[in-house]
């Protein structure tokens, strides 16, 4: 079993050598290989970027937490790094990715967006499971990302440990199909965790943007920058990762394919259609 780790935070990322570290310290007969970012690209998503323009460069690295383990960099987002890797740059394609640790919960809308999530998809997109862990930041976890400051009490080994346990029952029996799990982890000691469930994705991260405004740029004419501000913690039903997480559970989310979605409710449009193309 060969496990690619990557992140959305870059290859600096204290949450990526954790998960690293935890990920060569499994059982059986694994083989761990390092793809990150060199720098921070989260909000990301699944994007892979035009590579005709940013040209991506891949250095090889070196790390001290995984023994003589492959560590590479690229310069693009997350899914870029899976998408090579699945293509043979980097050897054998792997067989399961392993995205994060993300400092902040990427629940409810912010998993649209999370480049966290969007490695372990585009992994899917290429037949290859993936689970991406992320965990809460206590306090103030604003859509998907934690704040730098705050990130000094980070429990890092409860997000590991919930990890390991969960790939290396992967390794041990792995599922019939690839599988996409997202699995939130709250800020806490592993003692104080208060459970787990399988949680539907919410409507809304624990707290997220309320409004945006447009600042004009002094001496700039029609230019601005954009203003935002948050608005108030949200309590969502328990049901949901959001709500999971908030109660010191670890939500875990199979996150489905994109799909067509029959509706009553397009008519109009399928007549225009029809009337232009019969």
């Amino acid at each position: 079993m060969r496990i690619l780790v990557t992140n959305d935070d870059g290859i600096d990322s204290v949450g990526l050598h954790r998960l690293t570290a935890a990920m060569c310290a499994l059982d059986g007969d694994h083989e761990v290989i390092v793809v990150a970012p060199d720098s921070e690209y989260s909000g990301a998503g699944a994007a892979i970027g035009a590579l005709h323009l940013i040209q991506p460069v891949v250095r090889r690295t070196t790390r001290d937490d995984c023994g003589d383990a492959e560590v590479w960099t690229v310069g693009g987002p997350p899914a870029l790094c899976v998408m090579f890797a699945r293509l043979g740059a980097f050897g054998p394609p792997p067989d399961l990715i392993v995205s994060g640790i993300n400092p902040g919960a990427n629940v409810g809308r912010a998993v649209y967006h999370s480049g966290t999530v969007g490695a372990a998809l585009t992994g899917r997109n290429g037949n290859i499971s993936g689970v991406a862990i992320s965990q809460s930041v206590t306090g103030f976890g604003v859509e998907g990302q934690g704040w730098d400051e705050m990130l000094e009490h980070q429990k890092w080994d409860t997000a590991a440990t919930i990890a390991a346990v969960f790939v290396q029952a992967l390794l041990d029996d792995p599922p019939t199909e690839p599988v996409v799990a997202n699995i939130n982890v709250p800020n806490v000691e592993l003692a104080d965790v208060a459970g787990w469930r399988h949680a539907k994705v919410g409507q809304a991260p624990p707290r997220s943007m309320n409004t945006a405004t447009l600042e004009p740029i002094a001496g700039s004419v029609d230019a601005f920058t954009v203003s935002m501000e948050w608005g108030d913690a949200l309590a969502l039903p328990p049901d949901t990762d959001t709500g999971a997480v908030e109660r010191n559970e670890v939500a875990v989310s199979f996150l489905t394919r994109l799909d067509h979605q029959e509706r009553d409710d397009m008519g109009t449009a399928d007549a225009a259609l029809d009337a232009l193309l019969g």
